[in-house]
């Protein structure tokens, strides 16, 4: 089941890089008036899961309910990007030509706790375009991001377990940090620990927006058994 997922992610990450050349949005079409425009953050370093995952199942909106999202890629220049595991990425946008975002998707990326947060560019354009966002979503370390940003202000919200200790004590004074959940939900942010849960709060969305069946119709495509009821997660 891994390795089909696997092969169903890389081949949509592909699909959306071909298409950035001819304005186009990933499914081939061209946008469509009233879509929500999702806008997935990458970065050095992101990580397959926390990218792919998401993208999958917002992309796949399109088979499951018109109009579907459309889902693109932004970076903070229009280059090559590296994955952690080695991917090769070509954003659609950069920070300068990027088109309004509805849904912000901030993937976990090598230096989400560190020296991301000190570049100011970065951390600017997540919070702008956050603030005007309609959601914002994290998996896993890119809660640091969304909470250096002040997104994450007075919010509940959580990370990949292991560093929830690091979290905690950066921003105690401003997160409410919790554990032992996929993903929580508060006000328009959803923070997922990411890895493989990182497909329930994808998914979840995907049910708040557009109700259970679409949510199970995307799962099922991707050979995932979908109950929100059985996944541990906090909605504030």
């Amino acid at each position: 089941m891994k390795t089909a997922l696997l092969a169903i992610s890389v081949a949509t990450l592909v699909c959306a890089t071909s298409c950035a050349a001819l304005g186009q949005s990933p499914s081939g079409e061209p946008p469509v008036p009233g879509q929500l425009q999702v806008g997935l953050l990458v970065v050095e370093g992101v990580y397959n899961t926390e990218l792919t995952a998401p993208m999958d199942m917002f992309q796949h909106t399109i088979f499951h309910t018109s109009p579907g999202m459309r889902v693109f890629l932004v970076a903070e220049e229009q280059r090559p990007i590296t994955s952690f595991e080695g991917l090769r990425i070509l954003p659609d946008y950069d920070f300068e030509n990027c088109p309004d975002i509805d849904v912000l998707v901030v993937p976990s990326a090598e230096h989400n706790m560190d020296t991301d947060l000190e570049n100011e560019r970065l951390i600017e354009f997540v919070r702008e375009r956050g603030n005007k966002a309609k959601w914002i979503m994290s998996l896993c370390d890119g809660a640091f991001v969304l909470a250096q940003a002040g997104l994450l202000d007075g919010k509940a919200a959580t990370t990949f377990p292991s560093d929830i200790p690091a979290f905690a004590e950066r921003f105690e004074s401003t997160v409410k940090v919790r554990s032992g959940v996929s993903f929580v939900h508060d006000g328009k942010a959803i923070t997922s620990v990411g890895g493989a849960p990182s497909f329930d709060a994808a998914l979840y969305l995907c049910e708040v927006l557009y109700g259970a069946k679409v949510a199970r119709g995307i799962a099922g495509g991707l050979v995932i058994d979908w109950d929100l009821s059985a996944i541990e997660h906090e909605i504030h």
